[in-house]
């Protein structure tokens, strides 16, 4: 039998990896669990002469919304735009049908921004990076939608 030897990405492949990657993952665990109703979210905003300076995207999966990045220029922050791009998202998942949203933030983050919007504690990771924390929040969104009866699992 040959020898197998792994091939190692350059960044420019990681990229490419990374989107074959989640499509694969996506398409075994929609069959596991009945649910392709995944889409990607996201939205920006732009200052005047057309700078984006603050976004956020993420996916929604199962009646659930995961936020994988918010951020806002540091120029802006302090204003209210990171409440104003959560907002969005919440509002665009409750459309989607979602019922939580589930993010992660480092220690050295946002952990009392998203207290404050109401997202709860779930898990904390020590050391991750080393001397901090990931701290993985959940927030419970009421008045979300129905997902279509085509969505459910077991149909």
């Amino acid at each position: 039998m040959k020898t197998l030897s792994i091939e190692l990405c350059t960044e420019d492949e990681c990229v490419e990896m990374e989107a074959f990657l989640v499509e694969r993952i996506y398409e075994f665990n929609a069959r596991a669990t009945g649910y392709f109703d995944g889409r990607l979210v996201g939205g920006k905003l732009r200052s005047e002469s057309g700078e984006v300076i603050a976004a956020f995207n993420g996916h929604t999966w199962g009646g659930c919304c995961v936020i994988a990045h918010l951020w806002v220029h540091e120029s802006q922050r302090g204003r209210g735009l990171g409440r104003m791009m959560l907002q969005a998202a919440e509002a665009e998942a409750r459309q989607r049908g979602c019922e939580q949203m589930i993010l992660s933030t480092h220690s050295f983050q946002a952990p009392a921004f998203y207290e404050r919007l109401g997202y709860e504690r779930q898990a904390v990771v020590p050391d991750h990076p080393r001397g901090h924390a990931n701290v993985t929040y959940v927030k419970r969104l009421p008045g979300g939608l129905a997902p279509p009866e085509e969505d459910l699992p077991g149909d």
